[in-house]
């Protein structure tokens, strides 16, 4: 394997984009393998390589994850204890911007799986991943939004949401947890907090992990037979399931109203978790090589901290040399 293969017939943002009008999941086949290239081989093989090529993707969102962090760096915004809400003078003041992966599947449609293998490639250190669960009380005294944007990621870094304020339009619609006219009121709300964080220099990748019926039983079955991964199931998972057409339903309409220029939605077929994370890999590859990222220039004067440090060096002629090693 000579380096990474870029896939055929476009790029991944353009091929898994949602585009405008209504949604059909029904018509995107869950083990469907859109701008796989023909070097990818047939069957089995298929597997082995695209792993290879997810191995050495890895290497290159690692490379751009750090011009990211080492500019914000540079201008004094990479600190973890940056406040959200400074992004707007950040983007003012020319600092970088961020970005950020949002993940949303049915049960035990891969998202765990996508953050290890993708986002794990990455240096923890420049990382900010958030699981979202059912709302604290405090967070319910709150706005649905509150606890995203403090959720945020500091400038410079690459933030993964693990579901997101999605879910206040997804399960809170299916569970009859607010009344209708509060939900739908929400994707308005949505599309202008994310045109918001596009202002402030957050690149918003928005991907639904698509996995079919038959594919989450199998799944469920194997965390039922396999001791090691009983952590993993809740007998709500059942009742979640019980009511598929209605979670295609509210998901189909989230992508149609909320796939915008300023956040895309891209949805990634992922029966077969291999092709998941190539294609999720890929989508972060061309989302970083837009951000047209390099290593800051020095702040300093480094001929002059050059011969600083051979001076020190020839004060002591005792000590080993660095390739005596």
């Amino acid at each position: 394997m000579t380096g990474v293969v870029r896939p055929e017939g476009g790029s991944m943002r353009t091929l898994l984009r949602v585009g405008p009008g209504a949604v059909d999941l029904a018509a995107i086949d869950p083990r469907s393998t859109p701008g796989l290239p023909a070097a990818a081989g047939h069957g089995p093989a298929r597997k082995e390589w695209a792993r290879g090529q997810v191995g050495l993707l890895g290497a290159e969102l690692a490379r751009q994850q750090e011009m990211l962090y080492a500019t914000a760096g540079a201008a004094g915004a990479g600190s973890a204890t940056s406040a959200p809400s400074q992004a707007g003078a950040d983007l003012a003041e020319g600092r970088p911007g961020r970005v950020l992966l949002v993940l949303q599947a049915m049960d035990c449609g891969g998202k765990d799986g996508t953050v290890k293998r993708v986002a794990g490639a990455m240096n923890p250190l420049g990382l900010h991943i958030r699981s979202f669960g059912p709302p604290t009380e405090e967070e319910l005294r709150h706005d649905f939004l509150w606890r995203i944007r403090r959720a945020l990621p500091p400038p410079g870094y690459v933030g993964v949401f693990n579901r997101s304020h999605y879910e206040d339009v997804l399960i809170a619609r299916v569970e009859g947890l607010v009344d209708e006219d509060t939900w739908r009121s929400r994707y308005a709300l949505i599309n202008d907090f994310e045109r918001e964080l596009a202002e402030q220099a957050v690149t918003v990748v928005k991907v639904m992990l698509h996995i079919s019926y038959a594919e989450q039983a199998e799944r469920l079955m194997e965390r039922l037979t396999d001791p090691t991964k009983y952590w993993k199931y809740n007998p709500s998972d059942l009742d979640t399931r019980a009511r598929w057409d209605d979670y295609h339903a509210a998901y189909a309409e989230a992508l149609e109203r909320c796939s915008t220029d300023a956040a895309p939605w891209f949805v990634v077929p992922a029966d077969r978790k291999w092709y998941r994370d190539w294609a999720v890999a890929h989508l972060l590859r061309e989302t970083f090589a837009g951000l047209d990222l390099g290593y800051p220039p020095a702040d300093f004067d480094v001929e002059r901290e050059r011969g600083r440090l051979r001076d020190q060096d020839g004060k002591h002629p005792g000590e080993q040399q660095v390739n005596e090693r």
